[in-house]
């Protein structure tokens, strides 16, 4: 590794450390599992699961860095010009899922790729991002949420919030569905048009405000009560979260093309979900309101006070 892989792994392996302890702290609970882990092909990571918790039916927040011989075909399909070169990634990725309906699932994640090829300059970039999930929608959690990350972009212009909002709408949306999976946040990929340092930094910076979006909104809404009826839309809503990140999400076909192991790739999945034929909420319901108002590509900001 070079100084700049380096200093990214240490980085990286500090916010998973700060993300559990933070979150051991707000279910009171439970506590997360660890298991290292390497990988056949070169490289391995440290798998943190949490289930069963007080507040967390189940979490999992990972630190992975792989490398091989070859970028694999869900890295290079939009940069053909890097099939074949060496590579490593470095990444924390996290997801939880909450017991409670009314706290609405989160993920988040940072990564850093280096390909390499002799003869050549190293082509780097990062990528990373945040969004939610909610199940029973609530503006001033949405509104709050994206606060966060304008203010986590604020320092870098004025146009990467706008601009990795509306990437996180387009790339959390569920084709098959035609809606988004939540209410957005941001999402950024081949991020190297700055000089490294202010790209990590940029990194650094989205993945610290994770908990800073997060926490508020789980600690308004942990104590809700709920019955029956909300547990099950939240599991019927739950599958559309399994089937975005089957079919479409890119870091777990990386994981699973590269192979990575599959117990950690597919700790994001919910450990109880449901489906039902073309089930449909009562009309005026807040279960409708949920895809008729929240689950919309719109500006959270636009009518907040700053």
């Amino acid at each position: 590794m070079n100084d700049r892989t380096e200093a990214v792994k240490a980085y990286l392996l500090d916010l998973q450390d700060r993300i559990c302890a933070a979150l051991e702290v707000e279910d009171g609970g439970a506590r997360f599992v660890e298991d290292a882990w390497t990988r056949p092909g070169g490289g391995g990571g440290r798998t943190r699961v949490i289930e069963n918790g007080a507040l967390i039916e189940k979490g999992g927040v990972n630190f992975s860095h792989v490398h091989g011989d070859s970028l694999p075909p869900s890295a290079s399909a939009h940069r053909p010009e890097l099939a074949g070169r060496s590579f490593e990634a470095l990444g924390v990725s996290l997801v939880i899922h909450p017991h409670n309906p009314y706290v609405p699932t989160s993920h988040a994640n940072v990564r850093f790729f280096i390909a390499e090829k002799d003869g050549e300059e190293p082509v780097w970039w990062f990528g990373g991002g945040f969004d939610l999930t909610p199940y029973y929608g609530f503006e001033d959690d949405c509104v709050h949420w994206h606060r966060v990350a304008r203010d986590a972009c604020a320092s870098f212009g004025a146009e990467v919030y706008p601009r990795y909002k509306e990437w996180c709408d387009r790339y959390f949306h569920i084709k098959h569905r035609n809606e988004p999976r939540g209410v957005g946040g941001l999402f950024f990929d081949d991020l190297n048009q700055w000089d490294f340092d202010t790209s990590f930094a940029f990194m650094r910076a989205v993945g610290d405000a994770y908990l800073q979006a997060y926490l508020p909104i789980v600690q308004r809404r942990k104590a809700t009560p709920f019955g029956e009826r909300e547990r099950q839309f939240q599991l019927l809503r739950r599958g559309r979260y399994v089937e975005y990140n089957l079919v479409y999400d890119r870091g777990t076909l990386f994981g699973l093309q590269s192979g990575g192991r599959t117990e950690s790739i597919l700790m994001s999945l919910p450990p109880q979900v449901a489906w039902g034929y073309d089930k449909r909420p009562e009309p005026d319901s807040p279960e409708a309101r949920l895809t008729e108002y929240f689950l919309q590509d719109r500006d959270w900001l636009a009518a907040a006070p700053a």
